[in-house]
């Protein structure tokens, strides 16, 4: 990005998202705006724990994606498996904004689209409270947005792309702390973080963070204003890989972790939200073709975190496109040939 930060990171209120989207998706459903948004997709069959475990012949379904690279991603790889099992995929892929995107979905110009179950509750289902455990707050978005909204939530992925800090190698190695819980431990001028402005000013962000681990923002023997530096999302990591703070707010599944050798804090106290990846699908489709979770569920099951740090990344960091990307990694777990 250097990567949006998705609009889950912003906790609007669900009837703020619709009404702010009704213009954008007018405009991009105007014409052919949206369903050009995706580009060339490679093309593969079936194979190993997939060959012949779904056929989609006659299906027609227009798979969405937001437009930061992870989603893209991870919608290509939704339309290649799907156009392998015999459907029509529409792709519409890269629409620019969550707001217009979760709309297009709503009104049924997208058919299945990967969500996050912490964007789910919070920003499209106007929840306040993240819920710790990961599957039941999966669970509660899944039942909510299904009586609501007539989407279904298919089982969740591993990977979880939250909020966390992260040091670079010298730090790792000179503070020798892996957890958050630990950062009490050290001394005031050594609190320094690197963070953009908005995630001071959630309630879900960096107040409640230093409050819940003991160190509080704006108390002299907590973590004073001063010990604070603020950036750009992008610039953030470059930032910490630089020093100019000990810990940086990161995403998790983000490829510049790996490309420049960053740690990650554990949030032992689980105090950030879950965002685990979902494939979302219209019930209507979903119940139609209810194939569509057996050809979706061991894909989903191997994406990990370390899985998506890596292939964003090659996005990311080296340049390639999503849609190469999606089919390498395909090819390689051996779910296309």
């Amino acid at each position: 990005m250097a990567r949006t930060t998705d609009a889950r990171r912003r906790g609007a209120r669900r009837t703020g998202v619709a009404a702010t989207a009704l213009a954008a998706v007018g405009a991009l459903l105007s014409g052919c705006g949206l369903g050009t948004a995706g580009g060339y997709v490679p093309e593969g069959r079936l194979a190993g724990d997939l060959e012949g475990v779904a056929s989609l012949e006659g299906a027609s379904i227009a798979v969405g994606s937001k437009n930061f690279n992870e989603n893209v991603i991870l919608g290509k790889m939704a339309i290649i498996l799907l156009r392998a099992a015999g459907a029509d995929v529409a792709d519409l892929t890269n629409v620019p904004g969550s707001a217009a995107a979760r709309q297009a979905h709503l009104v049924g110009q997208i058919d299945a689209m990967w969500e996050y179950t912490g964007t789910g509750w919070i920003t499209y289902l106007g929840e306040s409270e993240p819920i710790p455990d990961e599957q039941e707050q999966y669970e509660a978005v899944r039942d909510a947005d299904l009586e609501q909204n007539q989407l279904v939530w298919l089982p969740p992925a591993p990977m979880n792309n939250t909020y966390a800090f992260a040091m670079n190698p010298e730090v790792t190695q000179r503070l020798g702390i892996t957890s958050m819980s630990q950062l009490a431990e050290l001394p005031v001028e050594e609190r320094t973080f690197c963070v953009e402005s908005e995630f001071t000013n959630r309630p879900d962000g960096l107040p409640g963070m230093l409050e819940t681990y003991g160190i509080p923002l704006g108390d002299p023997q907590g973590t004073p204003e001063s010990n604070l530096r603020t950036y750009q999302t992008g610039a953030i990591y470059d930032a910490t890989a630089r020093g100019e703070c000990n810990f940086g707010e990161v995403f998790t599944t983000d490829g510049r972790i790996l490309a420049l050798d960053l740690t990650v804090l554990e949030d032992d106290q689980q105090y950030f939200p879950k965002y685990n990846v979902s494939l979302v699908v219209r019930q209507e489709v979903a119940e139609e073709h209810p194939e569509i979770e057996d050809l979706m569920a061991p894909v989903t099951e191997a994406l990990t975190d370390e899985v998506l740090i890596e292939l964003n990344a090659r996005v990311d960091v080296d340049g390639e496109e999503p849609a190469d990307v999606a089919y390498d990694w395909l090819l390689e777990e051996g779910f296309i040939s």
